[in-house]
């Protein structure tokens, strides 16, 4: 009873205790926006147990978000909003990615990989994206979400595999008894990225009470921004030389390319019927027609009802589901040849015979197909989550919670203007003596366009003909199914019995069991399945497993209220997981939490974490990217001591280091997926830290977290130009089987950076946390917060036993994935009667760039690093009866992202995500009813 009271006397001040996202000593983290019911103190759960009990006894760092702190921004996506945070890394998918983004935003921790968190919705696993290896938190409604729970030190031992990094929790808004509707847009400085947003609910009790039905419905919508509107991004630098001018432009342009089979010299259409050699102004702006940041539109409806027939049983449902549509704009197709492997010619041949050849030789063409047109990519998913359960005590105080979750997510992928390489060779009338090899012999042949129909003889140098771009002309239409069916059964008790001496605590145990299957298939266009495209050319993919969980976790408070003891807490948790692919696994979590006195408290953990390969890293489709690299054959004096072996790896291969010019220029093919023969992965995780909280300075929290990841066998895909420079430099030889072979013009057709089991990954860190409330008179009180991140070290192994990459506070600018040494984000709100005003600033600390490899270095280039980077937003607020209005501004001083040389966007687009949109204003307005 002393415990409901003090929670009664406590929720006031809980807005401020949790706003500033704290590493909450006190966690009421069940408190309901609008309940009409009180859940007790003892019950309360948090992300990390299965137990209840009181919040400041938990060992587990978690930091929690409540809605306002989202409110406060102009965050219309979830993931938007994680990325202020400083434990939120850069390797997930914001979306301002276009380039391989797939129109989804996905959130990681400690720049982990997306794949190695867990996304949560109320404490069950949820649906996720079908076309891509995470919950996409586009589909998740904002308004609906009534606080975040953070887990920062993994979660394997007690949530399964996933949860490597740690768990996202995202609860959400249910047992409501009244409406809300709020509407709110924003726009730009520019006039771009218009965003709009209408939400509402209604919730109503039923019998008296004994039943709750809630309903809620969200449309929101975020308007694209083009490169060309934004001056830092309108023209992309290709490469970052020591002395001299970078170059701008890529050389695969709309005119096309000829290579001259006499000197090798790359050549152009001089207007008159002849060639003349290429020049600078002829570089094709590829950012002209593309994107910075997708269209996307989301639609959501949800149902959530409960019914009390007793103590022993309360039904529990909830029904969740939404469309999700995005687009995005990029640049017309480029051509030079087949992509592996396709058996079509590697290069694109105009035979010697051709009336279009003026050298009596066979020769190359590349050319960038802008008479297609732009590619227009184009994704809707649907997904739906279908839970119910019961629950309720069974006996004394042992409670019990059966439920069964059903997913499924459905993808699918359109893009418009691209081209049949088939087709386009029968244009031409290039035809293969040997139809088997892509290497083969051709001659021209026009029968094989008077034979097709619809085919018309295209000279490639000349504009095409409406009825040639047709015929050469397609739309690729891709689809993906995902499926997900988890049954749980929780039981668990707070109180199974009492220590038997003075000062000993109740001891709690709760376990269970949780059998989860997943499936999941990829079928592309036939286009594409047949290697006709100038994409990627991908099979049918598809398959599943299934596992089967055991889960124990006792809580034993070996003291409470003793001298120097007032709270003595260990946490033992432990799960086995019995896999149909891959065989049984145990994981283990033991947790300490020590409060000598009231002010002051430690804990520290240490569990391990076991991931078997999602099955997106074993059975997601091919695709090609054009990820940011260069090919070693045309920089081979930028290896310095190893330039050498990099000459004589190209010379070996027929090329010439010293004349060899790449078509692609800053960017490269380069083929991600899904592969079968991978293993599973395994690490450790310990964490030590303190939590203060003075008495004599009521409202202030202070902690302070060392952290600690390891993984073993890791998943992950290696860079495009870590696996060249390995192959050309000759200290990862065997990273030359993920170089498909050259085209017969000697252009570089495909690397394959496709899921592999790595070395390993080592990661450290400190947490730092801070969050004061003081009252300044009558109506003013002053609340604020602090988060911030110290990155002691982050290495990586690509190799088992191969070198440790250090790559602590360096941006691998390459794939825009960056790992400051600092990063924090602060929050200062002034409260003055119904009126708020709130500061926010994020800091991330400058870095050095490197290349996956190498740091770069002022000898061999011109820009070495990205200094350290502010971003300052202010929101004001005004609440009045059922009335509440935030209106601000997002990037206040409209910062540009810092430049970084990626070949793509000039910034690391991952990294500086908030800083692309530029000055952005918005406005909210609620009401209740």
């Amino acid at each position: 009873m002393r415990l409901r009271f003090f929670y009664k006397a406590v929720r006031p001040f809980y807005p401020a205790l949790v706003g500033g996202m704290m590493w909450s000593p006190t966690l009421f983290a069940d408190e309901r926006t609008e309940s009409v019911k009180s859940s007790k103190a003892e019950d309360i759960v948090v992300t990390g147990s299965y137990l209840g009990g009181a919040g400041n006894r938990t060992a587990n760092p978690v930091q929690i978000i409540s809605s306002k702190d989202i409110q406060k921004t102009s965050a219309i996506s979830l993931g938007d909003y994680l990325t202020r945070l400083p434990s939120v890394g850069s390797s997930g998918t914001p979306n301002t990615r276009t380039n391989g983004g797939g129109g989804v935003s996905c959130t990681d921790l400690r720049n982990m990989g997306q794949g190695r968190v867990l996304i949560l919705i109320d404490g069950k696993r949820t649906a996720m994206n079908a076309g891509s290896e995470c919950v996409d938190l586009n589909a998740i409604p904002v308004q609906q979400i009534d606080r975040i729970e953070i887990l920062k030190d993994g979660g394997s031992e007690l949530y399964g595999a996933d949860a490597v990094s740690g768990v996202i929790n995202i609860r959400l808004k249910h047992d409501l008894t009244g409406g809300n509707l709020t509407i709110k847009g924003g726009i730009t400085q520019y006039g771009d990225s218009r965003s709009g947003l209408i939400s509402g609910y209604k919730g109503f009790n039923f019998d008296h009470g004994r039943g709750n039905v809630t309903l809620f419905g969200q449309y929101d919508t975020t308007g694209p921004i083009s490169s060309r509107d934004r001056q830092w991004a309108a023209l992309p630098q290709n490469d970052n030389p020591a002395s001299g001018a970078p170059s701008f432009g890529s050389s695969i342009i709309p005119g096309g390319v000829a290579f001259n089979p006499v000197t090798g010299k790359k050549m152009v259409s001089d207007g008159n019927g002849g060639f003349r050699s290429l020049q600078s102004s002829d570089l094709y702006n590829f950012a002209e027609g593309s994107m910075l940041q997708n269209y996307h539109q989301n639609a959501a409806l949800s149902g959530d009802a409960h019914y009390d027939l007793n103590a022993h049983v309360t039904l529990y449902s909830n029904i969740r589901y939404s469309h999700t549509t995005a687009s995005r704009q990029l640049s017309p197709a480029p051509v030079q040849g087949s992509i592996p492997p396709s058996s079509l010619p590697s290069s694109w041949i105009i035979p010697a015979d051709s009336p279009d050849n003026p050298w009596g030789k066979d020769y190359a063409v590349t050319k960038r197909m802008e008479d297609v047109g732009y590619r227009q990519n184009d994704f809707a998913v649907d997904t739906w989550t279908v839970m119910g359960g019961a629950k309720g005590r069974i006996v004394g105080d042992w409670q019990y919670d059966a439920s069964m979750t059903y997913g499924v997510s459905q993808l699918t992928a359109q893009t418009q203007n691209m081209v049949n390489y088939r087709h386009l060779l029968e244009t031409t009338g290039t035809e293969q003596l040997d139809p088997s090899s892509s290497s083969s012999a051709v001659r021209y042949n026009p029968d094989i366009c008077v034979a097709a129909s619809g085919c018309v003889l295209q000279n490639p140098f000349a504009p095409y003909s409406e009825q040639a771009a047709n015929y050469v002309r397609f739309t690729q239409h891709d689809h993906a199914d995902y499926q997900m069916r988890d049954v749980n059964l929780r039981f668990h008790n707070n109180h199974v019995l009492s220590l038997p001496y003075r000062h000993g605590g109740q001891i709690g145990l709760a376990f269970g069991m949780e059998h989860r299957s997943e499936q999941l298939s990829y079928k592309p266009d036939p286009v594409v399945e047949r290697g006709d495209s100038t994409g990627a050319t991908t099979a049918y993919t598809g398959g599943g497993f299934h596992v089967t969980e055991g889960y124990v976790e006792g809580k034993i408070p070996l003291f409470e209220n003793a001298f120097l003891a007032r709270d003595l807490t260990v946490d033992l948790q432990g799960r086995v997981s019995a896999y149909n692919t891959f065989g049984t696994t145990k994981n283990w979590k033991v947790g300490l939490h020590w409060a000598p006195v009231q002010d002051i408290a430690f804990r520290a953990t240490l569990g391990t974490s076991y991931r078997q390969p999602s099955i997106y890293s074993l059975y997601g489709g091919r695709t090609l990217s054009y990820p940011s690299a260069s090919d070693p054959c045309s920089q081979a004096g930028a290896y310095g001591a190893r330039a050498g072996t990099v000459r004589a790896r190209c010379l070996s291969e027929g090329i010439n280091p010293e004349t060899f010019s790449s078509a692609f220029v800053g960017q490269l093919p380069t083929l991600s997926g899904g592969n079968t023969a991978l293993k599973p992965e395994t690490g450790r995780t310990y964490t030590i830290g303190t939590v203060v909280t003075p008495h004599w300075v009521p409202h202030l929290s202070l902690s302070v977290e060392y952290w600690h990841y390891t993984l073993q066998n890791m998943i992950s895909a290696p860079g495009t130009q870590y696996i060249l420079d390995g192959c050309y430099t000759g200290t990862e030889p065997q990273l030359c089987s993920l170089v498909s072979p050259r085209s017969t013009s000697g252009q570089l057709t495909a690397i394959s950076a496709i899921q592999q089991n790595l070395g390993g990954l080592r990661t450290n860190g400190l947490d730092i946390d801070l969050t004061y409330r003081m009252r300044l008179g009558p109506q003013d009180s002053l609340s604020l917060s602090e988060n911030y991140q110290q990155l002691i070290g982050y290495f990586q192994q690509y190799t088992p036993g191969g070198a440790w990459r250090n790559y602590t506070g360096r941006l691998l600018y390459l794939s825009g994935s960056g790992m400051p040494r600092e990063r924090s984000y602060t929050t200062v709100s002034w409260q003055h009667g119904a009126f708020s005003l709130t500061y926010m600033v994020q800091y991330i600390g400058g870095m050095r760039w490197n290349d996956g490899t190498n740091d770069l270095a002022p000898q061999t280039a011109g820009r070495t690093r990205s200094p350290g980077v502010f971003l300052q937003d202010v929101t004001l607020g005004y609440r009045t009866g059922r009335w509440t209005v935030n209106m601000g501004v997002n990037n206040l001083f409209n910062r540009q992202p810092p430049f970084v040389v990626d070949g793509a966007s000039n910034t690391a687009v991952a990294q500086y995500s908030g800083f692309i949109p530029g000055r952005y204003m918005f406005a909210q307005v609620g009401v209740d009813f």
